[in-house]
């Protein structure tokens, strides 16, 4: 006969064995959760849960449009009714565009889709459509009367310089602006609205932080060192300078680098260095905004700055990466429920999300103002909008795909809109001064 022991063991044995397979198929479900693609509904609203306090501009009622709204914190939750200008869908918009490839300003060869042949003209024929309100059309005199005085930066990439002439197009209904650009490198363009004194800087730094190429291929950009505690001179220097800033990065850090902190080695992303830790492209990508949040929170003297984030902007290529002969072709919006979506993107999102409420919160004890322009929402859903293959002459022969910037005009225009309706929340409050005619030569 069997001990108490024995029984016992046996029993535990039991248990065990009838709980382990079962157990461990609730591990692997929870992993492939984790590592698959997510339909983009899903994913929008777990997006909408993990952020629910992070996203600005609520408004008091749903017949109010945003440039008669009022709220006391972008951040803030109205008693009466909450509205989220991010969160909505796009509508046909027949009026649409706004200008035309032919409208005097300056847009990109690259983003140029019309004059490249794009056969279709239905991408500039949405409007984005808050769920609980509705977003005012873009009104370019009223946009130049909330910054006049003022220098606007847009730092970042390719894609800060794309929502820059979007702007620039969007303000030539209202007034033409004057080239001050003090170099010929394009990244680095000024331009100046005399009769409002107001002028927009394109400041070019695609990480945020401070580079350096190694290596003996020179400027490959495969052969980076980011300095991750370091901000970029290029924009650093001109922060005592300027009033508004629009940060943003994206792409960039998708390709190999060694990181640095404190003049030492701590990592690198997608390198084949030995001995050295590998880290996903968030560390880096969180170390990026941490820094350059800080040295706003750095500055000695605020000026009652206003700094938005503008976060993530998805590429759309579909049946292979880029350089895999992916490509862009749809030509309409998605719907919600059509896209699977690859979970890299709310990582990157709510990256910037963690780093942004921080900063936020000890902005405000130092009366520097932080705002969310968020953009990823809505821009998920517009895979339509790229220039693909419409980005050069077909006799070219180009055979990649741009399924990351936006064509002009498009759905890009949309960012410019949240920035007027922010703008307007910020009115009471905006100040200026001008640029120093120092932009920095690469």
């Amino acid at each position: 006969m069997k001990s108490k022991v024995e029984l016992l063991a046996g029993g535990k044995d039991i248990l065990f064995k009838s709980l382990f397979f079962p157990i461990l198929v609730l591990i692997l479900i929870t992993s492939l959760y984790f590592y698959l693609p997510h339909n983009l509904s899903s994913l929008m609203s777990d997006l909408d849960m993990r952020s629910n306090d992070s996203v600005p501009l609520n408004m008091k009622s749903t017949t109010a449009t945003p440039l008669h709204a009022s709220s006391n914190d972008s951040l803030s939750v109205s008693s009466e009714h909450k509205c989220n200008i991010f969160q909505g869908d796009w509508i046909p918009f027949p009026e649409g565009p706004y200008y035309t490839n032919e409208t005097i300003c300056v847009i990109d060869d690259r983003q140029n889709c019309m004059k490249f042949g794009r056969p279709d003209s239905n991408f500039m024929k949405w409007r984005w459509k808050p769920s609980e309100c509705e977003l005012t059309l873009f009104d370019a005199k009223r946009f130049l009367e909330l910054v006049r005085g003022k220098t606007l930066a847009f730092v970042g990439d390719s894609l800060a310089r794309n929502q820059m002439q979007s702007l620039v197009c969007l303000l030539a209904s209202a007034a033409n602006p004057v080239d001050v650009s003090t170099t010929t490198d394009t990244r680095f363009r000024r331009w100046l609205y005399t009769e409002y004194n107001f002028t927009i800087a394109a400041l070019w730094s695609p990480h945020l932080v401070r580079t350096q190429y190694y290596g003996p291929e020179g400027n490959n950009a495969n052969n980076l060192k980011l300095y991750l505690d370091e901000a970029d001179e290029a924009w650093a220097e001109q922060t005592e300078n300027v009033d508004i800033f629009i940060i943003s990065a994206s792409q960039w850090f998708f390709r190999p680098f060694i990181g640095y902190e404190r003049g030492q080695i701590v990592g690198c992303h997608m390198c084949s260095e030995r001995n050295i830790r590998n880290f996903s492209t968030c560390y880096g990508y969180r170390m990026a905004f941490r820094t350059a949040f800080k040295t706003f929170l750095s500055l000695k003297n605020y000026n009652n700055k206003l700094v938005f984030l503008r976060t993530f902007s998805p590429a759309h290529f579909e049946n292979g990466d880029w350089d895999k002969g992916g490509s862009c072709e749809r030509t309409k919006p998605f719907k919600k429920q059509e896209m699977q979506l690859e979970k890299y993107i709310l990582d990157l999102y709510m990256t910037q999300v963690d780093e942004f409420k921080e900063v936020k919160k000890e902005g405000e004890k130092k009366g520097l103002r932080f705002r969310l322009l968020d953009t990823t929402r809505a821009m998920v859903l517009r895979p339509d909008g790229h220039p693909n293959h419409y980005g050069h002459w077909p006799q070219e022969n180009k055979t990649l795909a741009d399924c990351v910037h936006w064509c002009l005009p498009g759905p890009v225009d949309t960012w410019n809109e949240f920035l007027l309706h922010m703008l307007h929340m910020e009115e009471p409050t905006l100040t200026g001064k001008k640029l120093k005619k120092n932009d920095r030569e690469n």
